[in-house]
């Protein structure tokens, strides 16, 4: 998947065979606290990005803080796209400082770590900092985290990214999956998660089949 058709690897670029997701802390009560996005979009984020690791195989670590004594279960959403994985519960604010979900990133053997949580500035920022520390490069999903302020998410982004952590947004951590509409595997399944979750470009590949035809053209119906 980082091969061009050329086969040249852009290690500059995340691709499925790269990275490892983690998505923490989208509960209930983390979400009673946050301003900095609409919480009917953060869920459509988050499902999006689910969606995405789960079609390109994107090893991803779900976890969440006092599910059962103080913040409730995962989101639904989110579980229903991995039904079946175990979700690590822990006490401690910062993730990287639970044995078992640290274990669990490392057991995949990738060091671009993609994080997406609630709040940023603890849960994002507490594990990002650290996995920096630990020779990781993080890259943030800002649009599938959120914070009690913009200002707080808009600063906890910026102390990521002094420390080094890159980033992105749900649909375009998909895209990079993709890379080339050429591969067919995962041409329909994309598309059906821009439907569903990707707002205007959704629209846009709506109106492309419906107007263009099943077979529209790459220029017509992929203009991002």
């Amino acid at each position: 998947m980082g091969m061009t058709s050329q086969g040249k690897q852009y290690k500059s670029l995340l691709d499925p065979t790269n990275c490892v997701l983690t998505l923490i802390d989208h509960q209930p009560q983390m979400s009673f606290g946050v301003i900095s996005i609409d919480r009917q979009s953060l869920i459509n984020n988050v499902t999006g990005l689910a969606k995405a690791a789960k079609l390109f195989g994107v090893p991803t670590v779900l976890t969440t803080v006092a599910a059962k004594s103080f913040s409730g279960d995962l989101f639904p959403e989110i579980a229903a796209v991995f039904p079946s994985q175990e979700i690590i519960d822990r006490t401690t604010m910062n993730a990287w400082e639970d044995d078992n979900f640290r274990r669990a990133i490392e057991q995949t053997g990738r060091k671009k770590l993609v994080i997406a949580g609630l709040w940023t500035q603890v849960c994002v920022d507490f594990p990002a900092l650290c996995a920096i520390e630990d020779g990781y490069e993080v890259y943030i999903i800002h649009d599938a985290s959120g914070d009690t302020t913009v200002e707080n998410h808009q600063y906890a982004m910026q102390r990521g990214i002094q420390a080094g952590a890159v980033p992105l947004n749900w649909l375009q951590f998909m895209l990079e999956m993709q890379r080339d509409w050429a591969r067919q595997v995962t041409y329909e399944p994309v598309l059906e998660i821009a439907k569903a979750h990707a707002g205007a470009y959704g629209i846009g590949v709506r109106y492309a089949k419906s107007i263009l035809g099943a077979h529209a053209s790459e220029g017509g119906a992929h203009t991002a």
